[in-house]
């Protein structure tokens, strides 16, 4: 599903990747950790897109070289990132901006638009699955939403789009229990045999709900130790100066 080979990305002549390099096949759960400053971040925006850094290296997702796609090319064909802090889009309906978004989607694919009721009828059962209260989806896009409602809006985004590879860049990330809890849900509800997550944390307690099938400790812009579940619950203890 997603290859990467020799990572290595630059800002300003300040290397933040350093040769990394992850292999993640269709079905797997990928978790990585790392203290500050150690390029997870940086991971997830050069994935997704984000312009201003300078890449070197391959990375192939589901048959592509991903550095081939422009932004909404990657998402049309099944890459989907979830922010660490989703940004106010004042002026923009929640309801349409998903409606919008899926039906783009689903042209890309040939697919049938939506219509307006077909649309509602599928959100409102979404909604209604991750406890999120239907007042959200009149509102302005997280305009005003608290921490854990922004988080809560990523996952009804994932669950609508249903993509092939899935990236939570510290989606946990100031949430309460209850929030969290919703979080792991939403990835547990799309875990298939064929659908991939890598999952961007500081912390095990994600992981207690979700279940990786391999943990990654990122450190000095490359992966420096890799295993499983354990290995997150070592890092929880000891911390990263042990490595």
């Amino acid at each position: 599903m997603l290859k990467i080979n020799n990572l290595s990305v630059k800002v300003e002549d300040k290397i933040i990747l350093n040769g990394l390099n992850l292999d993640i096949k269709p079905g797997e759960i990928h978790a990585i950790m790392g203290p500050n400053g150690s390029g997870k971040s940086t991971l997830a925006n050069v994935l997704s897109g984000k312009k201003g850094y300078d890449v070197s290296g391959k990375i192939g997702f589901d048959g592509n070289n991903l550095f081939d796609l422009p932004i909404e090319e990657r998402a049309h064909k099944g890459l989907f990132l979830a922010f660490q802090y989703p940004i106010e889009i004042p002026g923009v309906n929640t309801t349409n901006f998903l409606k919008t978004s899926l039906n783009t989607i689903r042209k890309s694919k040939g697919l049938k638009q939506l219509d307006a009721l077909e649309f509602l009828d599928i959100i409102k059962k979404k909604a209604a699955k991750l406890k999120i209260d239907e007042k959200i989806l009149q509102r302005q896009l997280n305009v005003g939403f608290s921490g854990g409602e922004k988080k809560k809006n990523e996952i009804l985004q994932m669950s609508l789009y249903e993509p092939k590879m899935i990236i939570l860049d510290e989606t946990d990330s100031g949430l309460d229990i209850d929030a969290l809890k919703i979080v792991a849900d939403g990835v547990n509800t799309l875990r298939d045999k064929k659908r991939s997550f890598l999952i961007i944390t500081h912390y095990q307690r994600l992981l207690n709900y979700i279940k990786p099938d391999f943990v990654h400790v990122l450190m000095k812009g490359k992966i420096a130790k890799s295993g499983c579940m354990e290995l997150a619950e070592e890092l929880e203890k000891a911390g990263y100066e042990k490595l």
